[in-house]
């Protein structure tokens, strides 16, 4: 298994594009990814109660239609709170996809990312499709256009590929996500395409994708705002040759060994990518009574306000670290708490048996100014073990949300 250049063209059959259409005033606005062969969709999807009309559609998808060819997304404009006109204008973006491709609709996932309460400039997007149609191409630079146009506050594309073996077959997954505000996932305005060239079942494809996002997407936290557009979408259209994938054999957990590898690197690259962020803070928590405690108490260290302004001014607060392991609601003593930070300029331990150790505060800010910042927590409580993702609170947060619609 190895990490190898490249995004959502990486696997065998699979094109992508990305234009400027004329949504955005400048950057690029519209992207497609699109398997020239009929492929097995799966997704998973924001559980917040608002959803954009894209989500919707893309839902019902996902339960009914046992062929998806085609992702188009749009950003600069979320479709989401617009209505029974909102819906219209994404079964036209969809419809217009599909006709140019000669596909069923039911065959074209939707995605919009952007302002939320705007109804799309369907004519523009109209009008937008036949270039984006036209400028499809397998290589990897393809790949990235489409990276690069699903982008909104994000200061770069994201992508991330790996190879490996099934049977003997080469087996590849690609992946490209956007993301850097209003990112907390709680997916049971992050953008998610996973494709894949393994061929597998639909129902054990939703199965893996599902239980991935557990411990890779939704372990993200950049403001403690759940999109109504969080959508991650995986495509698999079987042209590695392997023999179908149809239980939960050795070739099953293998491919999602390297699913995982893909989303944990997109999801880490996400919440480096924050607004405003000029840090990674990983947080592991170890020794859990349960693995929910072990998620509770890492997300809300990450979600915590004061524990990012902390971590943005270099400051080793440990105290805010543990007021946020406090009201997360997980069960564990106090008392016997170990918190250590880490990054390429040292390891400390700040705290030892819910104590303050005897450390120093030069050696500490020196760790603390590394780009990326790991913290682990031991409970000693029991044997789970969660990892959480996020990032810093810098001024310019502020700065880009104040300013997001201007």
């Amino acid at each position: 298994m190895k990490i190898i250049n490249g995004g959502v063209t990486a696997p065998k059959g699979y094109k992508a594009a990305g234009i400027y259409a004329g949504i955005k005033r400048k950057r690029k606005d519209m992207a497609l990814v699109y398997s020239t062969v009929e492929a097995k969709g799966a997704g998973t999807f924001t559980t917040n109660l608002v959803k954009a009309a894209p989500v919707l559609w893309d839902i019902k998808l996902t339960k009914e239609s046992d062929n998806i060819q085609a992702i188009v997304i749009n950003s600069g404009v979320a479709n989401a709170c617009t209505g029974d006109e909102g819906d219209k204008n994404n079964l036209i973006m969809a419809e217009t996809v599909a006709d140019k491709l000669n596909l069923a609709v039911e065959a074209v996932y939707t995605a919009s990312t952007g302002i939320i309460g705007k109804q799309l400039p369907i004519s523009t997007i109209v009008e937008g499709v036949p270039a984006l149609v036209n400028e499809l191409d397998e290589s990897i630079s393809a790949g990235t256009l489409a990276a690069e146009a699903i982008m909104t506050t994000d200061t770069h594309s994201k992508e991330c590929a790996v190879s490996f073996q099934v049977a003997g077959k080469e087996v590849t997954i690609g992946g490209m996500a956007k993301g850097s505000g209003m990112i907390h996932p709680n997916m049971a305005t992050l953008i998610g395409v996973i494709t894949t060239d393994i061929s597998i079942s639909k129902d054990l494809l939703q199965e893996a994708i599902s239980e991935d996002v557990k411990n890779t997407f939704n372990m993200i936290s950049i403001d403690r705002d759940t999109s109504t557009n969080d959508s991650l979408f995986i495509l698999a259209n079987g042209m590695a040759g392997n023999e179908e994938i149809t239980s939960k054999n050795n070739d099953y957990y293998e491919f999602c060994k390297a699913l995982n590898i893909v989303t944990t690197k997109l999801s880490k690259m996400i919440a480096a990518d924050g607004e405003g962020a000029t840090k990674l803070l990983e947080v592991t928590v170890k020794g859990a009574k349960t693995y929910k405690d072990a998620v509770d108490i890492s997300k809300s260290i990450i979600s915590s306000n004061l524990v990012k302004t902390a971590v943005f001014g270099n400051d080793a607060n440990w105290g805010r670290i543990l007021c946020a392991m406090g009201y997360s609601g997980a069960d564990f003593d106090p008392y016997k708490v170990d918190l250590v930070i880490e990054s390429d300029d040292g390891s400390m331990k700040l705290v030892e048996d819910g104590e303050t150790t005897d450390y120093s505060e030069e050696l500490a800010t020196k760790i603390l100014s590394a780009k990326e910042l790991k913290a682990i927590i031991d409970l000693k409580n029991g044997n789970a073990t969660a990892t959480a993702w996020g990032c810093d609170l810098t001024y310019d947060y502020v700065k880009i949300n104040a300013d997001y619609r201007s």
